[in-house]
């Protein structure tokens, strides 16, 4: 029989495998492959071994996008926490010796993806020999391994730039120096990744039919549209005549990044976000509207469209989620998300993952545009404050006393943040007369509990807190309702479009234009052309590729945004050494009364360089496999 290696089977024997609520299932201890594909069953164990790799995207010690850039920040007494080493990477304290979530092999927060492709390469090399299975079966099984197979590459790829391609599975009689492996040329690696998932596709279901059982599992839908976020990332600038990193080679001095620019990676990827969203389309999947969202109170317009873009990210399986990370069902986002409603509300969370001051600007004005673009709004006196009247009660105190930042700002600036004196809906309370309202400052119930478990903003990603978590009838624990955490939804999908018509065509047509406003009408607002028209000192803005650009990204850090995609985006643009660079600000939280409150506070200064776009390996990996070479600056 064909023995498994010392690794495969430490790992069939320690791996915890919980791909989702419901693929939990964990493998039998198996000593021979032969074994694992005697049957169906024993062979569905496996596919589930294949799923367990993934990083479970809701979680902040697995996915470095919450905390190593500029989106969210933490109390700095939670650093003695084990379970914040990510908030390190982007506080520049990333090492060469042991690095912080390190996925390549495996440590501080993250778990070894290559190991993760040897399995998805062993359970390709032996599904067909299962009897009790047809065909059909058995190629959706190969094609969701394969899908895997591709996503882990892609992930590792993001935090490494060129990885080694691992292609197949080596016999065991392979000697040592055969196995060491050279990295891959980046374009060479993205060729790969999509020819994995273009022979992944056509096996996949359209949709999930047994939704009992199989949610979680990766449909047609999801691979494609996962084919355009990586063909995305191949066109981006950090990809794609990147010339910073022209000094990386390997061992024998090839370049291991193409310096020239390809203009037709964007079409490329035009391309497969229209198959994507045609096939997307087909499955059912589609923009989460208000007419989705049903209530069993009589809501007015504003709360419904609050309920509806709160739901759009925490609505278990509903039909804008392309793929969700069934792993983080449960994860520790809501604990960490949910804001102190009351005084008896203490240990119950953390309430600690805390959107910073420039998310909260980034957000539009009620008009649509950026804030300090806008022509009515007052950006110099953001910072003044103002009384709550009658016609912003539903989205904030009526007769208290809150800044002018909090004004007159689009719906998914109060669908998305908690803040001081903002209603907060949901979580028990659902008629319009009980809303409760967040109390941020010294001495009341959302501020500071201890040194690590409170907003060091003064801010909540509320969007990511389901509606129906409460706190539990023994007001000593949260009840959470729990989601699977969106790896890619439709509006990402239709941002992305945008993002690549416009840099495929030399002016921005209706392609660019109506990919971008179905989003935006979702929320209430109206086309870009005609906001940008009617509302902002700039009003040319769209109708020039550049300026389209720059309205495209910010519109991405909207819509998407404390859902882990402005980290990646921020890098694939390039834009990091300016964004991840700029002081992290938040409000004075020890001070009692809301005019000293209401004082910027500089929390830390970051910095960012051109090494730090990609993550060392660490230096003892360099030591086994002499075929490696080290990221630049590192």
């Amino acid at each position: 029989m064909k023995k498994l290696t010392t690794i495969y089977l430490l790992i069939l024997m320690v791996v915890g495998v919980s791909c989702s609520d419901y693929l939990d299932v964990v493998p039998d201890n198996v000593a021979t492959i032969d074994n694992a594909f005697t049957n169906q069953h024993q062979a569905y164990k496996y596919l589930v071994t294949c799923y367990s790799y993934l990083p479970k995207h809701g979680q902040v010690s697995e996915n470095p996008a919450f905390l190593s850039g500029d989106e969210a920040w933490m109390p700095d007494a939670t650093l003695q926490s084990n379970t914040v080493d990510a908030w390190k990477i982007g506080r520049g304290e990333q090492i060469v010796t042991d690095p912080i979530l390190n996925y390549w092999n495996g440590s501080k927060g993250g778990r070894s993806l290559y190991v993760g492709i040897r399995d998805c390469n062993i359970f390709l090399d032996n599904i067909d020999q299962v009897r009790d299975m047809d065909e059909v079966e058995i190629n959706r099984w190969k094609g969701e391994v394969k899908f895997l197979k591709a996503y882990y590459h892609f992930w590792l790829l993001r935090m490494y730039g060129p990885v080694m391609k691992i292609e197949n599975s080596l016999p065991v009689s392979t000697p040592t120096t055969e196995l060491f492996q050279e990295r891959s040329g980046i374009d060479e690696t993205f060729a790969y990744i999509v020819q994995l998932i273009d022979e992944a596709a056509p096996d996949l279901p359209l949709r999930i039919e047994n939704s009992t059982e199989e949610l979680g599992r990766i449909t047609q839908p999801a691979a494609l549209a996962m084919k355009a976020r990586i063909l995305m990332e191949a066109a981006s600038p950090l990809f794609n005549g990147n010339t910073d990193f022209a000094s990386l080679t390997n061992k024998d001095g090839e370049p291991l990044f193409n310096q020239e620019y390809k203009a037709e990676k964007w079409q490329l990827a035009l391309d497969a976000c229209n198959a994507a969203i045609d096939v997307c389309l087909q499955g059912g999947h589609g923009l989460y509207q208000t007419a989705d969202y049903k209530s069993a109170y009589d809501l007015n317009d504003n709360l419904l469209l609050d309920c509806a873009l709160r739901s759009t990210i925490s609505e278990p399986y509903n039909k804008e989620i392309i793929w969700g990370c069934a792993k983080s069902w449960k994860s520790d986002i809501q604990y960490r998300s949910f804001a102190r409603l009351a005084s008896y509300v203490n240990e119950v969370c953390s309430s600690n993952l805390a959107p910073t001051m420039k998310v909260v600007e980034t957000y539009y004005s009620k008009n649509g545009v950026p804030i300090n673009e806008d022509n009515s709004w007052d950006y110099a006196n953001r910072y003044n404050l103002q009384t709550v009247t009658e016609e912003y009660k539903d989205w904030m105190e009526e007769g208290e006393k809150t800044v002018k930042l909090h004004f007159d700002r689009e719906p998914r600036f109060y669908s998305s943040l908690g803040f001081d004196r903002g209603v907060w809906y949901g979580s028990g309370k659902y008629e319009e007369g009980e809303l409760q309202v967040v109390h941020t400052r010294s001495g009341e119930p959302a501020n500071q509990y201890n040194w690590t478990d409170y907003s060091i903003t003064g801010y909540w990603a509320k969007k990511l807190v389901n509606l129906q978590t409460i706190v539990g009838s023994n007001k000593t624990s949260l009840s959470v309702k729990g989601y699977a955490f969106p790896i890619i939804r439709m509006a990402d999908l239709y941002l992305l479009k945008a993002e690549a018509a416009n840099e495929v065509n030399g002016t921005p047509n209706s392609d660019v234009y109506d990919a971008i406003d179905i989003v935006r009408k979702r929320a209430a607002l109206n086309g870009v052309v005609e906001s940008w028209a009617n509302y902002s000192i700039n009003p040319d803005l769209p109708s020039t590729k550049d300026g389209m650009r720059e309205i495209i990204h910010r519109e991405r850090m909207i819509e998407l945004a404390m859902e882990g995609k402005r980290y990646w985006d921020i890098r694939r643009w390039k834009k990091a050494i300016s964004y991840f660079s700029e002081p992290v600000v938040g409000w004075s939280l020890l001070e009692a009364s809301a005019e000293n409150f209401y004082q910027p506070k500089v929390l830390f200064l970051p910095q960012f360089s051109v090494r730090d776009y990609f993550w060392p390996i660490k230096e003892s990996e360099l030591v086994k496999n002499p075929d490696l070479i080290q990221n630049i600056g590192w």
